[in-house]
């Protein structure tokens, strides 16, 4: 079964929701970070299976990245990526040490990334839950250092079977007020998408999705 492109409706209906999620995300993150790291999103668009590497610049660079992944019907992929020296500032600020110059990431740097992507992705995925009334429950997050592309083609081939479209979702990390080279990248397969459109259309049509207080 192939699905069609989404509409400019439903595109606005992605953005809204993913607005709300990352509110909710930002917010948890601004708690784990005693404030210093927050995030906004920068877009959510529709682009080509065969066209997202060159979309998102994920050339011949190595990147360190945390994944977490969506099982079952409602199926996803989240997947943080920092260049080396952003990664390892930011183990740096959560372990309150030096920047660590060593080849080798220590487990310890590697537990305080993927800790990091459990409290932004449960953040963010129970803000989906509570808006499309459906309970989404990540995989435990992996810490990976690969190239860009590589992680990516893989996250997206089991949607090749449904559509040669894909719906990306970025979200961009600001430290200190200021943006930096950390993203966020939300890849929500067909169903999760259309249960996304299903809900916004039985709620009161109030002209956007409402925040979660802090």
């Amino acid at each position: 079964m192939t699905f069609p492109a989404a509409s400019p409706s439903a595109m606005e209906t992605f953005h809204q929701f993913f607005a709300a999620a990352t509110h909710e995300a930002s917010a948890a993150m601004c708690r784990w970070t005693s404030g210093l790291i927050k995030l906004s999103l920068d877009e959510v668009r529709e682009v080509s299976l065969d066209q997202v590497c060159q979309e998102f610049s994920f050339g011949d660079d190595r990147l360190t990245m945390v994944v977490l992944s969506l099982e079952g019907s409602l199926a996803g992929e989240m997947i943080l990526t920092f260049d080396e020296e952003n990664g390892r500032q930011l183990a740096a600020s959560l372990l309150q040490r030096p920047v660590n110059h060593d080849p080798e990431w220590s487990e310890l740097e590697k537990s305080a990334l993927a800790e990091t992507g459990n409290i932004l992705g449960c953040a963010y995925l129970n803000g989906l839950t509570r808006l499309i009334g459906m309970e989404l429950v990540p995989s435990p997050p992996y810490f990976i250092q690969d190239f860009g592309a590589s992680v990516f083609e893989q996250a997206i081939a089991p949607q090749a079977m449904l559509s040669d479209r894909l719906l990306v979702c970025r979200t961009c990390f600001h430290h200190e007020g200021k943006a930096v080279d950390w993203s966020v990248y939300f890849l929500p397969t067909e169903p999760l998408q259309r249960r996304i459109e299903q809900a916004l259309q039985v709620r009161p049509r109030s002209g956007h999705v409402g925040r979660s207080r802090t």
